[in-house]
């Protein structure tokens, strides 16, 4: 019963979220998804690889979306998330490769920062 409530609040919210609210969500959830294979100390390699996919897919989306040439943001910030993107494929894959936990942090860390600046709040 409280999980059918919970997931008919979750679509609610989503649907009514304002683009960074939703974006800044995701990123959260992406950032608990690494937090959670970091954390195991059993963590199965598909766990990783499915975080990692998870949090690069969402970084695709996010790049893609604000670079593009009717996106109202400055050009300064557009290149900002480009390179951002950038790093975290490139960071991913060394996570892939070489699975360490400071690794994995450092995705963590910047996506709740990123999530704290879209909601206006300290990182």
């Amino acid at each position: 019963m409280y999980n059918h409530g919970a997931q008919a609040y979750q679509r609610t919210q989503q649907t009514t979220a304002n683009p960074r609210e939703l974006e800044a969500s995701l990123l959260i959830k992406a950032a608990a998804r690494l937090q959670s294979v970091r954390d195991e100390p059993d963590a199965s390699r598909e766990a990783l690889d499915e975080a990692i996919t998870y949090n690069r897919k969402l970084w695709t989306i996010l790049a893609t979306s604000a670079t593009r040439s009717d996106n109202p943001l400055p050009a300064a910030i557009k290149n900002n998330v480009a390179n951002l993107a950038v790093f975290i494929f490139s960071h991913s894959m060394r996570i892939l490769s070489e699975p360490t936990p400071d690794r994995i942090s450092t995705l963590i860390n910047i996506n709740a920062n990123i999530a704290a600046g879209l909601r206006g709040s300290a990182g």
